[in-house]
């Protein structure tokens, strides 16, 4: 996602994957609100859509049932169903076909770094070097540690086994006993796929000691008889995998010229399937900072905004798993905390608010005072000659102009400038960063003016 958006403004991109070939397991299985908000600011949605299923349905937020509450701010109120080797496999066909290289089998050793820039060291011993580097490689981050960078939170304290596998079982059969078992155990389930496999989820024993390592399929059986009292005949595992509820957030984003982004920076519980749609949202708010950096345009200060902006969230959803897992425990005042909660999600307004919070969409940057629009992402509203994300495939700043009195003579080779009406926009005019988000609401040109240096930079002559 990252290499895919610093292409966007023209900057040489590569990628070091330790891996030599794509990943075959898929976690994660869906995008929710705000990455289908952000595959559509970029022109991607279509490429998604066609290979994924829209589901509205309840239970993100620590399994409460409770359907989608009405009138979301976003002009995509659904979870995207597509499994994480599909969105990997898009997103890299995407950078590619920007530009970007991709070198597999590439596993990064060293790291050093100056005033001029990076220079990293592979197993094989060669070295490279780049002005900026940025650690895109999850929880166990060797660019993390290599900076020393400190990774305060909990270690795990219960584990979960995720795997895909054949079960000779009735379909009644497993949704009886996965029924019943659910009464008290939210992390038991076997979810139907294609050819004939299901995707298994049983709590472990224990913790593992080497948490890399696989579990077995007879782990797997012999945890499914111990919740289920039924092993569902399960044979045949495609792939076996754990993971446990470690909670973790990197002190520092940047630290001079690299950066961390995705699990390199934040790992928590799967809880409301928010991890990889964390990482994405963390790119999305990287790539024009960095590319402006390296462009020449970056005002002081916007690099670390990245820090600024991103590590709050994180934050905030590490709170919310958190939470979920609290609630999902079959202690008896984490249930009865829990019924609690089932009561408070029957109001609207509680329900919007966890769904929004586990969507996305409800992210608002601290700009300071002013509209009640600022610092949030604006949704892909209506105007009277298309839709505005068909307007920010390119990446760049938008100024949407209901007045069509403004301008942004200066910075014309940054920003956009549309004028255009909305029913849906009660602003006169409103400045848009490249990643969606609001940074100015008027209508005087000299207002505009005193506010797109602070994202845009100086002014062209």
């Amino acid at each position: 996602m990252l290499a895919g958006e610093l292409r966007l403004h023209g900057v040489r991109v590569l990628v070091l994957e330790k891996e030599t070939e794509p990943i075959r397991q898929s976690r994660a299985q869906g995008l929710h609100a705000r990455s289908i908000e952000v595959m559509a600011q970029r022109g991607l949605l279509d490429r998604f859509l066609a290979l994924g299923k829209q589901y509205t349905v309840g239970g993100f937020f620590a399994g409460l049932a409770k359907s989608w509450p009405e009138r979301m701010d976003t002009a995509h109120p659904y979870v995207l169903h597509i499994p994480q080797t599909t969105t990997e496999r898009l997103l890299t066909e995407h950078a590619v076909e920007a530009g970007a290289e991709i070198r597999r089998g590439c596993e990064v050793t060293g790291l050093e770094q100056d005033d001029q820039g990076v220079s990293v060291e592979l197993a094989d011993g060669t070295w490279l070097r780049s002005r900026y580097v940025v650690g895109c490689d999850g929880g166990r981050s060797t660019v993390r540690k290599l900076l020393g960078v400190a990774f305060p939170g909990e270690p795990s304290r219960v584990e979960t086994l995720l795997g895909v596998m054949k079960l000779d079982v009735e379909p009644q059969t497993l949704a009886a006993v996965t029924a019943e078992v659910r009464k008290t155990q939210l992390r038991f389930g076997a979810m139907p796929m294609e050819d004939g496999e299901y995707r298994v989820i049983v709590p472990a024993e224990g913790v593992a000691e080497d948490r890399v390592a696989a579990p077995t399929l007879g782990e797997f059986k012999q945890q499914l008889r111990a919740y289920g009292g039924t092993d569902f005949g399960a044979h045949s595992p495609r792939w076996l995998s754990r993971f446990g509820d470690a909670t973790r957030q990197a002190e520092q984003y940047r630290v001079g010229r690299v950066l961390l982004a995705g699990d390199a920076a934040h790992i928590h519980p799967p809880t409301g399937g928010q991890g990889l749609n964390l990482g994405i949202q963390d790119a999305f708010n990287l790539g024009w900072k960095l590319a402006a950096e390296v462009c020449g345009w970056a005002p002081e200060g916007l690099l670390d905004s990245y820090h600024g902006e991103r590590h709050p969230v994180a934050a905030d959803v590490l709170d919310n798993t958190r939470a979920q897992i609290q609630l999902m425990s079959s202690e008896p005042g984490a249930q009865a905390v829990r019924r609690l909660m089932a009561e408070l999600v029957e109001f609207e307004e509680v329900n919007r608010y966890l769904i929004e919070k586990i969507s996305a969409i409800a992210i608002r940057y601290d700009f300071g005072p002013g509209h009640d629009l600022l610092g949030r992402r604006l949704r892909d509203v209506r105007l009277k000659r298309g839709r505005l994300y068909d307007l920010t495939h390119e990446g760049r700043g938008l100024l949407l102009d209901q007045s069509g009195r403004l301008s942004v003579a200066g910075w014309a080779d940054r920003v956009d400038h549309v004028v255009d009406v909305s029913e849906e926009l009660d602003a006169p005019a409103v400045l848009l960063r490249p990643d969606g988000h609001v940074a100015w609401v008027g209508e005087d040109q000299q207002d505009l003016l005193a506010h797109l240096p602070a994202w845009f930079g100086t002014a062209t002559t």
